[in-house]
């Protein structure tokens, strides 16, 4: 038997100072129709990413709206996991396949996997490649399944894709953060677009005071009257940590006394993620104003939010991003972000309103010495990204389109006492960039081929007009 977090109930209501009544209200409303649905979340590991801390929020809420949710694991082991390193990497475009031997192992732990679900439910959500063969493996049961793809696979290594793909055809959906990172040939009929979204409510973005700020990173060790620059991510080549570490090194030309704090969870499905740790280890360890800050060390959710909170900038230096929701983690700080431009970085941060979007090094360093050098301006920026974030990023959102899809799968799937689900999010008007829901008179247009889309901002109609095609995979598949 798979193991299974245990979580308690919690309720709605708790959103409504950030969200409002109505939105509040309207998940209950979504909710009537699934009450009593058996549903499961299955992914790799508890902790260590966005994926767990998602998942951390939300089961607990489906309980509290009537769901009967659980959320298990599949094993820990690891030649399993250097597998689907590999294969994350692959489906994000690293040009490396897997050799026969590493293919046969991943079949034969699948298979062990697929055989330790026992229980049948109605839905069963699989998160991300380490997952994906379970049902093909197992069989799908009376259960729909969907597939939540939380990676840029927008340009995967051919034959890495061609590995996964027949494994994908069982789903009865797939899910991805953004209509760009949709997969060539995608074999589903239903695609949707859900970008994530934080937690309001979570230790890592509750309100704490400046003094509980203060007492916690001068625990840690951090300077408090130094400038203070950081970069909250997993320790990942396409976070470019070492191009952080090279920005901070042109800032301190300008600003000697300035401090980087990297700051990590470390995740029991990523072993390429020790690797890096020690390489980043072993090149910092001689400046005394670089700091490596992780969950092995007591770092966890109030202390990220500490960081967040206190540093001046936020760098989030991404080549390749599956959305980087961190970037409006800071941004509900108040925090000025200066990010690459990748992933669904330029959804979150307005380039030049709530931070800036850049290319390189040099860049980087350059956009976050003005910010620390103008702490009016950075304010200002601050505040704009938490006016965004509060519009477009919080979990209510989240949650409703969720239900949604839900309730469209399971119409005909289940019935209960409050009768059938009402529209899911197919045919709704959607940003085919973002996915986020629209009405009809949005401003905000492109016709192409005849057909007219509609946009949530000029930041998504850009990146549309850009590669029409790639975003409408969703839409075509």
């Amino acid at each position: 038997m798979l193991e299974t977090i245990d979580l308690p109930s919690q309720q709605v209501d708790g959103y409504k100072p950030f969200s409002g009544d109505e939105a509040v209200d309207h998940l209950r409303t979504l909710a009537e129709p699934l009450q009593g649905a058996r549903i499961l979340h299955l992914n790799a590991t508890q902790y260590g990413g966005g994926v767990a801390e998602l998942l951390r929020s939300e089961i607990p809420l489906f309980r509290g709206l009537g769901l009967k949710a659980d959320w298990s694991l599949i094993p820990r082991n690891d030649r399993f996991f250097q597998v689907t390193k590999a294969i994350h990497n692959g489906l994000q475009g690293a040009p490396q396949d897997l050799t026969a031997e590493q293919w046969d192992i991943y079949l034969e732990y699948s298979g062990v996997n697929a055989q330790l679900l026992e229980e049948e439910y109605d839905l069963v959500v699989v998160h991300d490649p380490q997952p994906v063969a379970v049902p093909s493996l197992r069989g799908k049961g009376n259960a729909k399944w969907i597939w939540r793809c939380h990676l840029d696979t927008s340009q995967p290594n051919p034959a890495m894709w061609n590995r996964l793909r027949n494994f994908v055809a069982e789903y009865d959906a797939a899910v991805f953060t953004l209509g760009g990172f949709v997969p060539p040939d995608l074999p589903v009929d239903r695609v949707e677009i859900i970008p994530p979204a934080i937690d309001p409510l979570s230790p890592k973005n509750i309100a704490i005071d400046s003094d509980l700020t203060s007492r916690v990173l001068t625990w840690i060790g951090i300077d408090l009257d130094q400038p203070l620059i950081a970069q909250i991510s997993r320790f990942d080549p396409w976070k470019d940590p070492f191009g952080v570490i090279a920005t901070y090194k042109l800032i301190k030309e300008s600003i000697p006394n300035v401090q980087l704090a990297l700051v990590a969870s470390m995740a029991l499905d990523d072993p390429e993620g020790w690797d890096m740790f020690r390489e980043i280890s072993a090149a910092v360890k001689q400046d005394p104003d670089i700091g490596l800050y992780t969950n092995l060390t007591g770092v966890s959710n109030i202390e990220v939010n500490a960081f967040q909170r206190h540093a001046n900038v936020v760098i989030q230096k991404s080549i390749r991003e599956g959305f980087g929701l961190v970037v409006s983690e800071a941004l509900w700080k108040g925090t000025p972000v200066v990010a690459g431009r990748a992933g669904g970085i330029p959804l979150q941060l307005q380039d030049g309103v709530s931070g800036y979007l850049v290319d390189s090094v040099e860049e980087c360093a350059q956009r976050a010495l003005e910010l620390l050098k103008d702490q009016v301006m950075a304010r200002e920026m601050g505040q704009a990204g938490l006016r965004q974030v509060r519009e477009r990023f919080l979990f209510p959102r989240l949650l409703a389109d969720e239900l949604r899809l839900y309730s469209s799968l399971l119409t005909d799937h289940i019935t209960t006492k409050h009768g059938h689900a009402g529209a899911g999010l197919a045919g709704e008007l959607r940003d085919p960039v973002c996915g986020l829901r629209l009405s009809p008179d949005t401003p905000i247009t492109v016709t192409h081929n005849g057909v007219t889309h509609y946009f949530c901002s000029q930041s998504c109609r850009h990146q549309f007009l850009a590669n029409p095609q790639l975003f409408l995979r969703a839409t075509t598949t």
